[in-house]
């Protein structure tokens, strides 16, 4: 017989890494490059072997932050092993998430794009 997992499963999982992961960075680690980390999301591939980690970082370059916290996958993997109760943890992929970024470009658009229409409602 052949079991299916369950559709939302892999969801709960990528949920419950992102939890886990957002307690375990700012205790053990201790890289300047990092800055202050701020985890934005989780997905995993659906044979479980990766999970992309996305981020964002104040007080630190994106390269420098995603390349610190790739140097130290293999501890988080360790530590979240030990957390998960599940047969296959996920090899751990950093990526930094430019949707903030982008979010904030748009709202410094609008905003102008407002005043601009002030300034011609005035004239």
């Amino acid at each position: 017989m052949n079991r299916t997992t369950k559709p939302g499963r892999a969801n709960r999982i990528a949920d419950q890494i992102q939890r886990d992961l957002a307690e375990i960075i700012p205790r053990e680690v201790n890289n300047p490059k990092t800055g202050l980390v701020t985890l934005t999301g989780c997905e995993i591939t659906p044979d479980y072997a990766h999970a992309t980690v996305y981020f964002t970082s104040i007080g630190s370059t994106p390269a420098e932050a995603a390349e610190a916290l790739n140097a130290v996958a293999p501890l988080l993997h360790s530590k979240i092993f030990k957390l998960l109760k599940i047969h296959t943890v996920p090899q751990l992929h950093f990526v930094y998430d430019t949707s903030v970024d982008k979010g904030f470009e748009m709202d410094q658009l609008i905003k102008q794009a407002r005043a601009e229409d002030e300034e011609k409602i005035k004239e």
